[in-house]
């Protein structure tokens, strides 16, 4: 089988050979999974917002949102995916370093009221709005601490950086900070860094965040009820592996809170955790096809169906190390004899550019021209962080499972149409 129709097909074959390439696979169970694992590892008593960033596909937001999640947005069009996926439109978190005043208007007709904020600009700009709006509205203010976390795959703080006010700024000029008449600042919003694998880098990180929750209250002189710890749970990204299993933190971070944050226990902080590549990384993966094999200056080379513009944003940007595509077995439509080089093999896409690579040092054994390729843990910043409009090919297919059953299926866009507001 060499592409496809997109159409359902047999419903007796496998559904790997169902599919049009390439394709992303969601399973919904998977979801479902990883949620339950993850809210396990929290305090009962802590809130869990999802990053759509890591997957607005709308049968995944459907799906986390029936299961009690809440949701942190960075944009009109996360907002609005969020509101009609439903989850509560009062539970969302907007944030962002920046946000047009035309975004906040459509934020609060929607019924959003909690907005991280990183500048006293962001917070004049909250309560000029509410005001206009006749409502008050709800700051978590955003803090960029001195010192980076260790062990994070992606630091957020510790340098000059768009997110947050500094923490010495805070603490030298505290009267820009405090609460306008329309923007109240009832918390604190705190992101370190992504792709935490243990549970002693997680804490070290929690108990930083705590250290500087309480010199920012110090220098506003006041207790903030709201205190967003961010996140940072790693999970495998483009390679074979399981999520990681946090079996003592729930008990290490009650701990943690009840001594470190004054009231918690009490009744008067709500304490929450964000989450985008934990929830969602583990059901996604990605099919795609080998359109060529060959040899090139005594290296392998392996063209895929899909590259870039399909996945591996993260991973041209340096966010992540490297894609590591798998073959499925099956049958081979094109395997000429004495044509397979060996030595570590190039992993390319079909892209007019020499970046469109996702590894230089991959596997893919035996690989020949139709042959099934899969990238696992890829439903975390696949297709929505990848370079979806560059050459205007196609969108891949989107399929949504629930373990053995098809939900859905469909395509976003093509990158040739115009969209018209």
């Amino acid at each position: 089988m060499h592409g496809g129709t997109g159409e359902a097909g047999d419903p007796t074959e496998p559904l790997q050979n169902r599919v049009e390439t390439p394709a992303y696979l969601y399973d919904l169970a998977a979801v479902r999974g990883a949620y339950g694992q993850l809210r396990g590892c929290l305090p009962e008593s802590s809130g869990l917002l999802f990053s759509l960033k890591a997957n607005p596909h709308p049968a995944v937001l459907r799906q986390l949102a029936a299961l009690g999640c809440r949701a942190e947005v960075s944009s009109p069009g996360e907002m609005e995916s969020a509101v009609a996926a439903g989850f509560r439109a009062d539970g969302i978190l907007y944030t962002g370093p920046g946000k047009r005043d035309r975004d906040v208007v459509r934020a609060l007709e929607a019924g959003v009221r909690q907005f991280s904020v990183d500048s006293p600009y962001a917070l004049d700009q909250l309560d000029r709005l509410g005001r206009a709006a006749a409502t008050e509205v709800t700051a978590l203010l955003r803090v960029n601490p001195p010192v980076p976390p260790v062990g994070a795959g992606l630091a957020m703080t510790g340098g000059p950086s768009q997110f947050g006010a500094d923490l010495s700024w805070v603490e030298e000029e505290p009267q820009f900070f405090k609460s306008r008449r329309h923007a109240r600042v009832a918390g604190i919003h705190l992101y370190m860094g992504s792709n935490l694998t243990s549970e002693e880098t997680l804490l070290a990180t929690f108990r930083y965040a705590l250290e500087v929750v309480r010199q920012v209250e110090a220098a506003l002189d006041v207790r903030l009820p709201v205190v967003d710890l961010g996140g940072g749970f790693g999970a495998p990204y483009a390679v074979e592996g399981a999520l990681p299993r946090f079996t003592t933190l729930r008990g290490r971070l009650e701990e943690l809170l009840a001594a470190e944050l004054p009231g918690y226990g009490a009744g008067e902080r709500q304490v929450v955790f964000e989450s985008g590549r934990y929830l969602t990384a583990g059901c996604g993966r990605l099919l795609t096809r080998v359109l060529d094999v060959k040899r090139s200056h005594g290296r392998r080379i392996v063209v895929l169906d899909a590259g870039v513009n399909d996945l591996g944003g993260m991973s041209g940007l340096r966010k992540e190390h490297r894609v590591d595509p798998q073959l499925l077995p099956g049958p081979t439509p094109h395997r000429p004899a004495g044509q397979e080089p060996s030595g570590a093999t190039i992993v390319a896409g079909p892209l007019c550019h020499p970046l469109d690579v996702w590894t230089r040092d991959g596997a893919l054994p035996g690989a020949a021209v139709g042959d099934l390729v899969t990238v696992p843990n890829v439903g975390a910043y696949g297709l929505h962080s990848a370079l979806a409009l560059f050459h205007c090919h196609a969108m891949p297919l989107e399929v949504v499972v629930d373990g053995e059953r098809e939900v859905e299926r469909g395509r976003a866009f093509l990158g040739r149409e115009r969209i018209t507001p």
